[in-house]
């Protein structure tokens, strides 16, 4: 990566999502995590998404801006629903440069279409220049 490309502390990235019901029934069968609440569809039709499926929002920002994580943190606050639209906010809050590398660490939100906190946390890690 170009030096020039690393990114800057108050970056703002946005991904939005809408998970599907075939993307959970993956999910499933990737991670073995076949709680009868993610299989089961409740009354409007819909299943409950995997946490960790809902994570993929920020690590796929954090991917995108070639970040090499080294910790992640997350706070499930709210379930999601396959059919909900997802928000997903990452906000470089530090970037420390060094020999040829970034030290980068960024907090995250994500809010359902009602406005409502499904998922926060934070990753840090590294880029390579």
């Amino acid at each position: 990566m170009n030096p020039a490309d690393l990114p800057e502390e108050g970056t703002v990235v946005r991904h939005e999502r809408t998970f599907t019901r075939e993307e959970v029934r993956e999910f499933a069968d990737l991670s073995g995590d076949r709680g009868t609440h993610h299989e089961e569809r409740d009354e409007q039709g819909r299943l409950l998404v995997h946490g960790l499926l809902t994570a993929t929002l920020p690590t796929k920002i954090g991917g995108d801006l070639d970040v090499l994580a080294r910790e992640m943190t997350f706070e499930f606050r709210r379930p999601v629903h396959t059919g909900e639209r997802i928000v997903c906010e990452v906000t470089v809050a530090d970037v420390e440069h060094g020999d040829g590398r970034a030290d980068v660490t960024a907090p995250f939100v994500c809010h359902n279409g009602d406005g409502e906190l499904v998922l926060s946390g934070s990753f840090d890690g590294v880029v390579f220049a």
